[in-house]
């Protein structure tokens, strides 16, 4: 396991309150894709204590494929990578999620000092920290919220979320949020796009934290 990466990064600036929250998804159609109405997003972060909290719609009600769309840096939209068709079939894995469309996520981090760690190497010091790693649609939600979170030589990977093969076994890519370069498939027209994409299970990379969570609740 490498050493830590010393901790350089500025302080993201804190995310807005839950009322707010509900209001950007609202006014995204989030609540249209998950199936439910503006007034019941508004009535559970009105009754919901989640100070500094992430409101999440559960990924059952709101994939990341359709959310990925919704992202915008420098007015450009959000994607998933061409490889990742498959990119809804990424389940939480060794994450209990409440069983509800709606709910909150606390304590969230970005892993900056995880910075070229492993995937592999990331989730036994998250768990030996009470962290568990984000899903990749609480990582999309969360960008939605705070913009900010995602910065050029400063992105996440989003490990809580899993591919299991037809044999049982974990399939080798790891989902992870990024910014665009534009080159190869992307295009040029996608030059600073938040970017849905995956790295494997083993590989490190110097621009990749790993995005935390210290519980969720309903």
């Amino acid at each position: 396991m490498p050493d830590a990466t010393p901790d350089t990064s500025t302080a993201l600036p804190a995310l807005p309150a839950l009322s707010a929250q509900a209001e950007r998804l609202i006014e995204l159609g989030v609540h249209e894709i998950a199936g439910l109405s503006a007034d019941e997003i508004r009535t559970f972060a009105a009754e919901s204590d989640g100070e500094g909290a992430l409101l999440a719609v559960h990924p059952d009600r709101a994939p990341a494929s359709a959310l990925a769309p919704l992202l915008r840096r420098d007015g450009k939209p959000g994607f998933v990578v061409l490889d990742m068709p498959d990119v809804d079939e990424f389940r939480p894995t060794a994450v209990e999620l409440p069983d509800t469309p709606l709910y909150v996520v606390t304590g969230v981090d970005r892993g900056d000092h995880m910075a070229n760690w492993s995937p592999e190497e990331a989730l036994p010091a998250l768990t030996k920290e009470d962290r568990t790693p984000l899903l990749l649609t609480e990582g999309i939600h969360w960008v939605l919220q705070e913009p900010a979170a995602l910065e050029r030589n400063r992105c996440f990977m989003t490990i809580g979320s899993r591919l299991r093969k037809p044999n049982g076994s974990m399939d080798a890519r790891t989902p992870a949020i990024w910014i665009s370069n534009g080159t190869g498939r992307d295009g040029r027209e996608r030059r600073d796009a938040p970017k849905v994409g995956w790295c494997w299970w083993n590989n490190r990379h110097t621009w990749l934290g790993f995005a935390s969570t210290t519980g969720r609740r309903a």
